[in-house]
């Protein structure tokens, strides 16, 4: 994406998680953007799409730079527990990109198929290496549970209710009992630290 762009769908990903809503008028756009009216139609294809393009964005990106954190890392159950809590912290660093989630992930196909790809892959690594314990057809049931508890872990964050740090090691742990893993393990690699992902409108930056 260009330079603008970049600033351009962040802003409105705020705009949406803000108010609601699949469409945002481009005057507010581009206050928020802190760009000229023009600027956000020279570097958008299509205005009435920005929700669509705001959906493709944090699709692509939560992908990319999870499996990045995930580079040289061989036990796939230290990886699943990272895949579960690199989002919720996430969500810590960057409130409008957790509420974005909240607020659509349950009615947008494309924010829950990141769970799919590499968590399903981390699945079948374990059970194939007898780190984890499930019937090899559960595994799509797993990756949905997954997503699922992942996506409403992010609610409590937000709500001020619990610390990401202890959202994030419950979810984990509870995660990693439900394919096998002893609770005393699970608790440990639940816990270890993780470097947080960058902003997503640092993202393209933190690449190069």
């Amino acid at each position: 994406m260009t330079t603008a762009e970049y600033r351009i769908l962040p802003a409105a990903m705020r705009l949406f998680a803000e108010r609601g809503g699949t469409q945002i008028a481009v005057s507010d756009l581009a206050r928020a953007a802190g760009v000229s009216r023009g600027t956000i139609y020279n570097n958008t294809a299509d205005v009435c799409g920005l929700y669509d393009a705001v959906c493709d964005m944090i699709a692509t990106e939560m992908a990319q730079s999870i499996d990045a954190r995930l580079t040289g890392l061989d036990d796939p159950a230290d990886c699943l527990s990272r895949i579960v809590r690199l989002p919720l912290r996430r969500v810590h660093d960057d409130p409008h990109w957790g509420r974005f989630i909240a607020r659509y992930a349950m009615g947008e196909p494309r924010l829950g198929q990141f769970w799919r790809t590499t968590p399903a892959e981390q699945l079948r690594r374990g059970l194939a290496a007898g780190r984890f314990e499930f019937a090899s057809e559960q595994v799509a049931s797993i990756t949905a549970a997954s997503g699922g508890a992942t996506f409403g872990a992010m609610t409590l964050i937000l709500g001020g209710h619990r610390t990401w740090r202890q959202v994030a090691a419950d979810t984990a742990e509870l995660v990693l009992r439900s394919v096998g893993i002893p609770r005393d393990e699970a608790c440990a690699l639940a816990s270890t630290e993780i470097d947080p992902l960058p902003r997503i409108d640092r993202f393209d930056a933190a690449r190069h």
